[in-house]
């Protein structure tokens, strides 16, 4: 489809050059800079029908009408004028006691998302009171060893008042799945009743994150093991969360940060293909986690391209006939990486013009960092003006009025066009290795990360690149925000309750499941069955995942598991 004719077009190029023309002396003081967006794609002065022109823009092919395809617009037809995003907090530190107020606290201030944060040692498969645990228990979220402690952090808190609700568990994902399975039995709330969520996504913690214990291939089956689970039996549930957010908080690019996840998202579609499954038996189950991050127009671009290429991947490539599966929902997370120490009041407008870009671009789930995220967990003040900055986002500003309120945008289709082009070259030169296994073997996705951080910071250290508070308008402060101090108090009393714990629940059922955890692995079954089991039975964290290290080893650094 033109959307212009040729005599229309000819009269605006005309109409261009003579606009340059007339506007020669000042465009000759214009800054002398290179306009970029972050990712350095070369930005024009003016955009133009021209522009789109140029690309060949078709409005049916490239843009379209919400709710349907290439969903470019948004997955839904009405999108926040029918039903506003989940908003979310991510929650938890200390011990299970003091995560549970924290939710209390956050619940009664109108979130309907929620995540539970993890300390170190629970993501890595360790009890609280294994050495490798000193010094970290309860630090970057909550020590959760058993069902029990589950039980402390919602009691008083049922999962139906959350619209979504889960936690990371990315290294032992059938062991966070069963937590919730059996809290829900625990709390009689239907599975129904809420979408539990994982992020269960192991692949980019071998890149990004580094919480993992296992070698590649079993650490790979675990997650496949979660998804096959939930498509049989919990097809409401959201088993997997593909990431892109760890990829960027690591230095990556907007563009790198779509490729990465979309060729990891290939990944895993195509272990459960072998074990049988279609793609719109399990695909309708996936979320897409990202960074919502400082230049705008770059990250609503960037949303509408994942949107628009997971679309034409599933129809085109995976042939799906379920529009469910072509539909890319977004949890977003406004980025970490972009929070200051300097002047952290600063944070707060990051932190609401983030937000902004995902919910211009139509994310479904919304996660606020908090201003204070750069010294400690979120105090309960900077949690509470998160979360009032998404309602002020959602009922103040307009923003649910209309739908895709910027498509259309000169300047963003074009741009949405320039990164789309750019993420199929990425996705080519991936499948050229052989795949997302196949790239990260060869280090590719870390050297293309590594280069677009050394870049972004030498750009920061040159000042091309301006960070307020931090490498200009800089001041003498003196902060009123106290880093949140480690109690070793908390640590050991978490440690004495965990031990005393296992004296009181008794073995022989623990035993007993246990064992069929290890006939599962051993047997190349699927492990959730028996891992429901042994959390029931109130096996620890530490003592199901040894099985899984006992049957499959452990990881070691500089060895070649893709």
């Amino acid at each position: 489809m033109e959307m212009f004719n040729k005599e229309y077009l000819a009269r605006l190029s005309q109409a261009l050059e003579d606009w340059q023309k007339a506007h020669r002396e000042s465009f000759k003081e214009e800054r002398k800079a290179d306009f970029a967006t972050s990712s350095g794609i070369p930005l024009k002065r003016l955009y133009t029908p021209l522009d789109l022109a140029e690309k060949g823009f078709d409005y049916f092919n490239d843009l379209g009408f919400p709710g349907e395809y290439p969903y470019t617009r948004g997955i839904e037809p009405l999108m926040y004028r029918e039903n506003l995003w989940l908003i979310g907090q991510y929650g938890g530190f200390g011990s299970p006691e003091e995560t549970n107020q924290r939710f209390k606290y956050l619940l009664s201030r109108g979130i309907t998302a929620l995540t539970l944060a993890l300390d170190l040692p629970t993501q890595m498969g360790y009890d609280s009171d294994h050495f490798m645990s000193k010094g970290e228990v309860g630090k970057t979220g909550t020590a959760i060893d058993s069902l029990a402690d589950l039980e402390v952090a919602f009691d008083g808190v049922p999962l139906s008042a959350f619209g979504m609700v889960g936690t990371l568990a990315n290294a032992i994902g059938p062991i966070g799945l069963s937590w919730f399975m059996a809290l829900a039995e625990k709390q009689k709330v239907s599975p129904t009743a809420f979408a539990g969520f994982l992020q269960n996504e192991i692949l980019k913690e071998y890149v990004a994150r580094g919480a993992y214990f296992l070698p590649v291939e079993p650490g790979l089956k675990l997650v496949i093991d979660v998804l096959e689970y939930c498509a049989r039996h919990l097809p409401n549930w959201l088993p997997i969360q593909l990431c892109g957010y760890h990829y960027r908080d690591a230095g990556s690019s907007a563009i790198q940060e779509v490729a990465f996840t979309l060729a990891n998202a290939i990944a895993y579609i195509e272990e459960m293909r072998k074990r049988g499954f279609e793609v719109d038996d399990f695909v309708p189950q996936f979320v897409f986690h990202f960074a919502a991050n400082l230049d705008i127009f770059e990250e609503v671009a960037k949303f509408r391209v994942l949107r628009r290429v997971w679309a034409r991947l599933m129809k085109e490539r995976y042939k799906a006939k379920d529009p469910r599966s072509m539909k890319a929902k977004i949890n977003l997370y406004t980025a970490g990486s972009t929070l200051t120490a300097q002047q952290p009041m600063n944070n707060i407008v990051r932190i609401t013009a983030a937000a902004l870009s995902g919910i211009l671009a139509g994310g479904q789930f919304v996660f606020l960092s908090s201003m204070d995220e750069s010294f400690q967990t979120p105090s309960e003040e900077a949690a509470m003006l998160a979360i009032r900055t998404q309602q002020i986002l959602a009922h103040e500003l307009g923003l649910s009025n209309t739908v895709d309120p910027l498509g259309g945008s000169y300047y963003l289709e074009s741009l949405t066009n320039d990164i789309e082009e750019k993420v199929w070259d990425y996705l080519k030169r991936i499948e050229s290795m052989g795949g997302a296994l196949g790239a990260i073997e060869k280090g590719f996705y870390q050297s293309e990360i590594a280069s677009a951080s050394y870049e972004l910071q030498k750009e920061i250290e040159q000042k091309k690149r301006i960070v307020v508070g931090v490498n200009e308008f800089r001041i003498e402060e003196k902060t009123k925000i106290k880093p949140l101090a480690y109690d070793p108090k908390s640590e050991k009393k978490v440690v004495t309750r965990l031990k005393q714990f296992r004296k009181d629940r008794g073995t022989a059922g623990v035993k007993k499941a246990l064992k069929e955890v290890k006939r599962a692995a051993q047997r190349n079954e699927n492990v959730v069955p028996s891992v429901f089991e042994a959390v029931k039975a109130y096996a620890t964290v530490g003592e199901i995942s040894d099985v899984f290290r006992d049957i499959y080893g452990e990881y070691v650094e500089g060895k070649s598991y893709f």
